[in-house]
């Protein structure tokens, strides 16, 4: 069993009220050299919260989590998986953000991905 770290992707669209919506997860396991994350955004959820909300932007910004942890040639690809994890979950005050990074034990990062999902994200 290996230690992995994930983080639940939230989109916040009107901070002064503090709801949001759970629309990814981002996991990293150092010792399997495995980061990724996975999003999906429920664009009537959102709408329910924010009836004026982006959602192509707030699309856009959820891909942006993808694209960071299987980015060969951009801007990230000179960082190592962990600084990209630590990059990803640094606070920001955006309308997408990254919640408190929790740990757990797996034999199967992309599985634990898959359920964390499941669980947190998927209806």
């Amino acid at each position: 069993m290996d230690v992995y770290e994930y983080a639940v992707i939230r989109v916040i669209p009107r901070v002064e009220r503090g709801e949001q919506i759970n629309a990814g997860v981002l996991l990293y396991c150092q010792p399997r050299t495995y980061l990724c994350a996975r999003v999906e955004l429920d664009a009537a959820r959102l709408r329910a919260l924010d009836p004026v909300a982006d959602v192509r932007a707030v699309r856009q910004a959820l891909s942006a989590y993808e694209l960071a942890c299987a980015d060969k040639e951009g801007p990230l690809s000179r960082e190592s998986p962990g600084s990209r994890f630590r990059w990803l979950t640094a606070p920001r005050s955006t309308i997408v953000q990254a919640g408190p990074v929790h740990a757990g034990l797996t034999d199967d990062p992309a599985q634990e991905l898959d359920r964390l999902f499941g669980k947190l994200v998927s209806l």
